[in-house]
């Protein structure tokens, strides 16, 4: 093996691990204003795309699991960016929706987190972000079947 190469470097589930990381990062950089984890941004941006998402359609649209998703909502409770109630279809669950405290932090987001997905796509070569987006997407929806 090259010096500096490692298994490690060829291990697709290390690598998307560190991409992760490297992603985090980023978003941590640009939207530090927000106060938003990318995770609480992505729950809130699923909400804003369709108010009424019960914890487990959120489950499902994120990828979060479910005590980390639950800990996420009562953040966002408690710091009054979403409200949920009884979802009418089901007394057991309960619909989340945008407080305009939410929608108004999570349009300040949206800048930073633009920004965080140019500068991690910014490091492939412009011909391949696009495949490298596919790819990812297909291994998401591909795995959750």
């Amino acid at each position: 093996m090259a010096k500096g190469a490692s298994q490690l470097n060829r291990s697709a589930m290390h690598l998307l691990h560190r991409a992760g990381q490297c992603a985090t990062d980023i978003f941590t950089s640009e939207a530090r204003a927000s106060g938003l984890t990318p995770r609480q941004f992505a729950v809130l941006m699923a909400v804003s795309e369709e108010e009424g998402l019960t914890q487990t359609d959120l489950v499902e649209r994120t990828g979060i699991d479910r005590s980390t998703l639950a800990d996420i909502v009562g953040r966002l409770l408690s710091h009054g960016l979403i409200q949920r109630r009884r979802a009418k279809e089901d007394a057991r669950a309960y619909a989340i929706k945008l407080t305009p405290q939410g929608a108004k932090v999570l349009r300040e987001a949206q800048p930073g987190a633009a920004a965080a997905d140019t500068r991690l796509l910014a490091n492939l070569p412009p011909a391949k972000r696009q495949d490298f987006l596919d790819s990812l997407d297909l291994i998401v929806t591909t795995a959750r079947k």
